[in-house]
């Protein structure tokens, strides 16, 4: 009888190789600078769009859309590294942030610093692409860009100093068109203070609980039973404000109008019970508003 054949030799599967270095370390960056969470970038786009068709009159070419779009994209990641350098002991005690990488130690403050001042400097160099004016006003808006995370330590209401930082973008538009902020400018600017500190109080409101106990100043809190209702307020200012500075437009601006009243009437309904599930679906939501805005205005003046 021939003898039986020998079992095969198991091979034990072989361990996945380790990312090279470089990958690991734009993941981190990505993660820092919130990549994959673009409804941070998308509310501050919008309403700059906005203003900048306004300002234009209709489509403003190429070269200043590009420039206001990947600006707007690469002050706000300029924003959250810096942010997150001076929230770094904070964040430890909050649910949501306490696997963020300056946090748990997987990017040092150096390297975060270092990334917000690239990001910084290219969005300059895009900038400088245009009108001086546009550039002088530039360098406030980096300024109160970090400041704003220090006004939480002992600012009632950061969120307002937040809206101004975003709201440059706004003033911007105009001196890069005009050379020149006019006063339908400082309505919308007024216009988006009230809407960052609507959808920003809802964001505030999913973290609430752990801002109280690490002593955080956050909207929600001041604002505390009246939250709701001071956030809904504020949406109802955005549209009146803008309304008042847009008032010449035809039919389609009034539109976009439309939607956003109807979506005001949404966000009340996630967050009227308070629930950090549907606060952070609302503030995550926020942009249809200013694509709404943005919608209405871009076709009105098609149509003129």
């Amino acid at each position: 009888m021939a003898a039986p054949a020998p079992a095969p030799l198991s091979v034990p599967p072989s361990s996945p190789s380790p990312a090279p270095l470089w990958r690991r370390k734009l993941a981190l960056y990505l993660n820092l600078i919130r990549f994959d969470r673009p409804a941070g970038w998308l509310v501050l786009v919008w309403p700059t769009l906005a203003a900048l068709w306004a300002a234009s009159g209709g489509f403003p070419g190429w070269h200043l859309l590009t420039v206001f779009v990947l600006g707007t994209v690469l002050m706000r990641s300029a924003g959250c590294c810096i942010n997150d350098v001076a929230d770094r002991d904070f964040d430890r005690h909050v649910k949501r942030t306490v696997n963020r990488p300056i946090t748990s130690g997987q990017v040092s403050v150096t390297e975060a610093l270092l990334l917000g001042a690239v990001l910084t400097l290219v969005s300059l160099g895009l900038v400088l692409t245009t009108r001086w004016e546009a550039v002088a006003w530039s360098v406030p808006a980096v300024l109160v860009t970090i400041l704003y995370p220090f006004t939480k330590r002992f600012f009632a209401m950061p969120q307002a100093v937040l809206g101004i930082a975003f709201n440059f973008g706004i003033v911007i538009a105009y001196a890069a068109v005009q050379g020149r902020v006019p006063a339908e400018a400082w309505l919308m600017w007024l216009g988006n203070l009230c809407l960052v500190l609507a959808y920003d109080t809802e964001y505030a409101m999913v973290d609430r609980d752990d801002d109280l106990k690490i002593g955080m100043r956050t909207s929600a809190i001041t604002l505390g039973r009246f939250d709701v209702a001071a956030v809904l307020g504020f949406f109802v200012l955005n549209l009146l404000l803008w309304a008042l500075a847009l008032r010449h437009l035809p039919w389609p601006f009034w539109l976009g109008c439309a939607a956003i009243a109807v979506q005001i009437v949404w966000h009340h309904h996630l967050i009227k019970d308070r629930t950090r599930e549907g606060c952070f679906t609302a503030f995550s939501k926020s942009h249809w508003m200013g694509v709404a805005l943005f919608a209405g205005v871009a076709s009105a003046y098609a149509i003129l």
